[in-house]
């Protein structure tokens, strides 16, 4: 089994806080997850996260208006600069402070970035286009002006569309207009009378208007013009002195609500306003004639964007973890995205690996879609947490336990729950298991030291097996079916033989409590781990231990403010949660109270290799070493709350109910603590999940971004694709008719390619490229009258890439239609011509001999063309 699994995508988490950005075209979304970044593409409904990752969580985003350089930026100043395209990883620097705000020039040539009460403009990093003579440059991301004069934070930035000005808007009541160059003939302008904080300020598109708004609602119009009234200066005729005055005031209320984001697009006019009641507008200015206003959360909407036509809107709600994108023209929503907004309990892979369900405290169940990333469907029927989900061997089927004391059955064609299985006296269940038959359904609590057996078909409880003297912890049934294994706290694993008529069962001591069990797929080996840290491993027919691992050491790492002792010396404090087999067998995946995952060889016990699951210093545990810079007089920063020292009123109110918060509740200041509370392989063993603190980690041994070896600046035309033809180059002309997208130039490369060099040039066909082929071949099969040929190139497709095709059927679900329906054709069309030859064919030999001529000789004259 191949071990090389690199990190994937990031599911189960959409928006946390900062920036929404759009790119260029506006089809895509840009939102920070954590320490991370995600692109939402929006009209192929797909998602992926690039692989960096910050020490901190994300909070400013920035994209070149060439949407080639992204800048993201986490809350310590930390920057990243990134080649979006490629995803990769460019340049880290660090702006030495928190940073407030970010912009890109419309030239791409510089980067105005508020830090603090100052504003630094930067030479922006850029890439030479092959269109321009720019060389490369050397140490391009190089500070050009300090600017300061704002009193406190500045919170925005907007550059004119001339790159020659901006303007900062600050929480001291006002904004300011700069230059970019110092001139003699600029004065640095302050526009005031705000009476809160200025959330933003943007220049109207040919510069004769500036449109600053606040906290409070109100929209502020500035205009250049004289600054003594007109009456006044028709009286005295003189030049009075120009500047920016207020032509026009317009308040923006909605219901005592603050507003908290706002965002203006220029080409349609159009501002969007988020407010603290979940509600957002959409107006056109400069009348501020209201289009729209729609409620779409129950918490504060914390940042919005448009798009560049003006037709798309995206909002988010850090809260409630909420990432929306709505057309305001048909009043649809393009995206509607939340993850859980508490801890993920378990999670479960569908049998065909395309769907990933999860179960979390929030009560809610989430089908993802391992190829879109997107949610497809949310359960919200259980009224507590949810602990546990597992899928039947047949058919679509989903088991869920709850808290709430009742275990669900979903239909997961009709979305619908059809069976509710309870106990007779009120328990919360904690584990489950289904019998491969489906048939039968078990769950333990931590409640009762019992385990409850149910039909699924009629729901009735069978039996309740006894004999643990503590909760039972885990549960899992053998795959070859009438095995039942379960892990208690009383430190023993029993196998229970539920269909025999005496449920014998038989009882495995352990020395410490039972965390999680595993059953290898070919039911011959138990894996069971313990709070200690150990790994056990047990055969099932003779009922004794084959081998153990110690697993403190590789799951040990991290270590908490609070603690006392160093990571290397907190081993005793780590243990395996959650274990899974991979498909074969061969290999076991662990995961626990720790910031590692670790991946062991089941027959030697080596650890294969570690995961780490974050590097980010935002939660608990994941540091090695504590800094001594922030430890003070009352304890490390980290446990004290400095949320009344805020200045804004909304930022100093605590709104959190008593006891809702996780952790220490004596303590002045909570953050979560980095875990993996479920862990489990694909069916195909080429890619795992895990449910962590900050979402649901997809490692994969596929890479989802696919190289392209010939998108190169090259002179494709027709005349060179027919010169790569002439000269054996099939590959490469082959390419470049699909560069070009000719389809009489790509039909006259795919024909004169000779047969021979059919497999060997499938072999090579990147598989960016994969998707055309298999289209083209398709479409030409039924159109051409070369039927072996076409065959030949379909067979090729498929055992050279079958394994890929397989594991994204998804992606190639059209195309591979298109194939099916093809060879379904000419199917049909052979056994037509067959048949109708065999009626001819028993026709001529049913002619006597005695005739003029032969059978055959009359048989040879038909077949040559002779009446």
């Amino acid at each position: 089994m191949k071990t090389d699994f690199k990190f994937s995508n990031l599911v189960g988490t959409v928006y946390c806080q900062g920036t929404l950005l759009f790119t260029p075209d506006g089809t895509s979304l840009l939102s920070p997850v954590g320490n991370r970044v995600s692109l939402f593409n929006l009209v192929q409904n797909s998602s992926y996260t690039l692989s960096f990752s910050h020490r901190r969580n994300v909070s400013k985003l920035a994209l070149s208006p060439d949407g080639q350089i992204l800048l993201s930026v986490d809350d310590d100043g930390r920057a990243i600069i990134t080649h979006l395209p490629r995803r990769i990883a460019l340049y880290y620097f660090s702006f030495k402070a928190p940073v407030s705000a970010i912009a890109f020039s419309p030239s791409s040539k510089y980067l105005a970035v508020g830090v603090g009460r100052s504003v630094e403009v930067w030479h922006a990093p850029s890439i030479p286009s092959s269109a321009s003579d720019q060389g490369l440059e050397f140490a391009p991301f190089v500070r050009y002006r300090v600017l300061g004069g704002h009193h406190d934070v500045v919170q925005a930035l907007d550059w004119s569309s001339d790159s020659r000005f901006f303007l900062s808007s600050a929480k001291d009541l006002t904004a300011r207009i700069w230059s970019l160059e110092s001139s003699e003939d600029f004065t640095p302008t302050t526009l005031g009378g705000h009476k809160e904080a200025v959330v933003g300020a943007w220049f109207s598109a040919h510069q004769e208007l500036i449109y600053t708004i606040a906290r409070d609602g109100a929209l502020f119009q500035w205009h250049y013009a004289s600054l003594v009234s007109a009456e006044h200066d028709a009286i005295d005729g003189l030049n009075h002195p120009m500047g920016w005055r207020i032509a026009q005031r317009h308040y923006l209320t909605q219901h005592g609500a603050k507003l908290s984001c706002a965002a203006y697009r220029v080409s349609p006019n159009l501002l969007v306003a988020g407010f603290s009641n979940g509600l957002f507008g959409l107006y056109e200015l400069p009348n501020l004639n209201m289009i729209h206003t729609l409620s779409v959360s129950r918490q504060a909407i914390d940042n919005v964007s448009i798009n560049h036509s003006g037709e798309w809107l995206a909002l988010g709600a850090s809260k409630l973890g909420q990432l929306l994108v709505w057309e305001w023209q048909t009043e649809s929503y393009i995206l509607k995205q939340q993850g859980h907004y508490d801890f993920m309990n378990d999670l479960v892979y569908s049998r065909d690996g395309n769907r990933v369900v999860t179960a979390a405290d929030d009560g809610k169940i989430k089908v993802w879609d391992m190829q879109s990333g997107f949610c497809i469907v949310t359960f919200t029927e259980h009224s507590s947490g949810v602990t546990a989900c597992n899928f039947s061997q047949k058919g679509d089927v989903l088991f869920t336990a709850s808290l709430d004391g009742s275990v669900r059955a979903w239909d997961l064609i009709r979305y619908r729950n059809f069976r509710t299985f309870s106990a007779p006296t009120r328990l919360s269940f904690s584990t489950l298991a289904v019998d491969p038959s489906g048939d039968v359904v078990c769950a333990g609590s931590l409640d009762s030291f019992d385990i409850y057996i149910w039909s699924v078909q009629t729901g009735q409880l069978l039996d309740q097996l006894t004999g643990h003297e503590g909760p039972v912890s885990s549960l899992a049934f053998a795959p070859s079916g009438g095995l039942l294994i379960s892990g208690s706290w009383d430190h023993t694993v029993r196998i229970w033989n539920i269909f025999d008529r005496t449920q014998s069962n038989e009882a495995l001591q352990l020395p410490a409590d039972i965390t999680d069990v595993a059953v290898r797929p070919d039911s011959k080996q138990i894996a069971v781990s313990t709070l200690d840290g150990q790994l056990t491993f047990w055969s099932v027919s003779e009922g004794i231990q084959s081998a153990s691992l110690d697993g403190r050491r590789d799951i040990s790492g991290g270590r908490k403010v609070t603690d006392r002792r160093t990571a290397a010396n907190a081993a005793g404090t780590k243990s395996s949660n959650c274990i899974s087999y991979s498909m074969d067998g061969s290999c076991i995946l662990t995961g626990g109270n720790s910031t590692y995952m670790c991946l062991y060889d089941v027959v030697s016990g080596s650890l294969l290799k570690k995961f780490t699951v974050s590097i980010n210093v935002a939660l608990e545990g994941t540091q090695e070493y504590l800094n001594s810079r922030t430890l003070t007089e009352a304890g490390p920063e980290g446990i004290l709350d400095s949320q009344g020292e805020a200045s804004d009123l909304e930022d100093r109110l605590d709104r959190t109910l008593p006891g809702s918060r996780r952790g220490d509740l004596s303590a002045r200041k909570t953050r979560p603590e980095v875990r993996v509370t479920a862990v489990a392989f694909s069916p195909t063993s080429r890619a795992f999940c895990a449910a962590s603190t900050e979402g649901l980690l997809i490692y994969s041994l596929d890479s989802n971004l696919q190289f392209d070896p010939f998108d190169l600046d090259l002179d494709v035309t027709p005349a060179s694709t027919l010169d790569a033809l002439a000269g054996g180059l099939y590959l490469q002309a082959l390419i470049m008719g699909f560069r070009l997208n000719e389809k009489s130039l790509l039909k006259q490369v795919f024909e004169e390619i000779p047969s021979t060099e059919v497999r060997r040039l499938v072999k090579q066909v990147p598989t960016v490229y994969l998707a055309r082929l298999l289209r083209f071949v398709a479409q030409i099969t039924n159109a051409s009258p070369r039927l072996e040929g076409n065959l030949l190139w379909i067979e090729a497709l498929w055992s050279r890439h079958g394994t890929f095709l397989k594991n994204n059927m998804a992606a190639f679900s059209q195309e591979l239609r298109m194939a099916q329906k093809a060879i379904g054709s000419i199917q049909i069309d052979l056994a037509r011509i067959a048949e109708e030859n065999s009626y001819i064919l028993d026709y001529m030999l049913s002619q006597s001999p005695d005739e003029s001529g032969s059978s055959h000789d009359r048989f040879t004259n038909t077949a040559n063309g002779g009446t």
